[in-house]
């Protein structure tokens, strides 16, 4: 990235701040973006990385290294080092809000693109500082959408996973959701190959159904404590499937039924309350053709939750990622206490799932 450019980009951060956050985290942004405009290049707080063209390491050997990425990410302060702006996308089924990330540009190159669905009670700005993906996302060159659901929809702003009418494809909150990445690839240089879609809890469960609705412009899918795509129709089955138990009409013609579309990893804690760990075991048997990889028992920092990452092939050659987190509750593994629903003490889902992602683009 030229200095001019990324300059450019730190002010335009600042502005955004100052609207957001009021004068004094502009004015730090400000003073760091000076800072680097007189050291003559890209400000950079890890002083190991190139400030131009870093990039992914290779994860083709062994299954310990394919395994390996959360633990050489560290997190970045990114207010001056992409662009955070706020947006809203209107359909025949209502309009939602949502927060972009745009990282700083160095070329004209196509991005991927990720959109990451909140859980029930979270924000946009929540998830994006609970999950750091914007960190991740700067310094992988990523685009990411944080699409918000308003308490209007639903009292305690949970994306309504639940309804048929909210799951099915150009319907509800299912086409407000994928008109949002359609809306932004439309305005922005986006790799069509490489848009991926996540969430937590509700979320989780929503960017399942969606990814199997979609597989056209999903080419890869993240559920971390969430639930099978269309596992419940109504409150009550939706709750019986959080709690672990089978909904008789989970067993319906087309439900459960086909083999996986798209490629997904799911992170899951044993000890969660609120979602059970029966859902991650649930969406990983569609991909139960084949095993592997066994990751076993993962070996953690000091205090640090272990974990067991396994990889799974369907019969139609699709790949699958199940981890799960032993001891860990309703929170996302490895997230910043700065966002509600975290976990820091876990493997880093959001490293795991960029990672993931970006070996899996969609095959046309």
């Amino acid at each position: 990235m030229k200095l001019n450019e990324g300059f450019l980009s730190s002010m335009r951060g600042a502005m955004a701040l100052l609207r957001e956050h009021g004068p004094a985290k502009a004015t730090e942004a400000i003073q760091r973006a000076l800072h680097a405009n007189v050291a003559d290049k890209m400000y950079d707080v890890d002083s190991h990385q190139t400030g131009q063209g870093a990039s992914l390491p290779s994860f083709a050997n062994t299954a310990n290294e394919r395994f390996a990425f959360g633990a050489a990410e560290e997190c970045v302060d990114v207010e001056d080092l992409g662009h955070v702006s706020t947006h809203r996308y209107s359909n025949a089924a209502g309009s939602r809000k949502y927060r972009l990330y745009v990282p700083p540009r160095e070329n004209d190159d196509a991005l991927p693109l990720i959109v990451m669905l909140h859980g029930c009670t979270q924000s946009a700005d929540d998830f994006a500082a609970g999950t750091q993906m914007d960190a991740l996302a700067q310094r992988h060159r990523c685009l990411v959408a944080y699409p918000e659901q308003p308490a209007q929809a639903n009292p305690s702003k949970c994306w309504n996973w639940f309804k048929p009418e909210d799951q099915t494809r150009e319907s509800g909150e299912a086409s407000l959701i994928v008109g949002i990445a359609r809306e932004i690839a439309s305005t922005l240089n986006v790799d069509r190959d490489r848009v991926f879609i996540a969430g937590l809890s509700a979320g989780g469960a929503m960017a399942a159904n969606i990814v199997d609705a979609y597989p056209d412009v999903f080419a890869a899918a993240g559920v971390h404590s969430g639930l099978p795509a269309r596992c419940a129709h109504d409150l009550p089955s939706a709750l019986a499937a959080m709690k672990g138990g089978r909904h008789p009409w989970m067993g319906r013609a087309g439900h459960e039924t086909h083999a996986p579309r798209r490629p997904m990893i799911v992170f899951h804690g044993d000890a969660d309350t609120t979602v059970n760990v029966a859902n991650a075991m649930r969406i990983a048997q569609g991909f139960d053709a084949r095993l592997d990889i066994d990751g076993g028992i993962r070996a953690q920092k000091a205090g640090n939750r272990a974990s067991k990452a396994s990889r799974i092939i369907s019969s139609n050659g699709i790949d699958a990622e199940l981890w799960i987190v032993h001891g860990a509750g309703h929170a996302w593994s490895g997230g910043n206490a700065q966002g509600t629903f975290t976990d820091p003490r876990g493997p880093d889902a959001s490293a795991e799932m960029l990672r993931f992602f970006l070996e899996h683009p969609k095959e046309s």
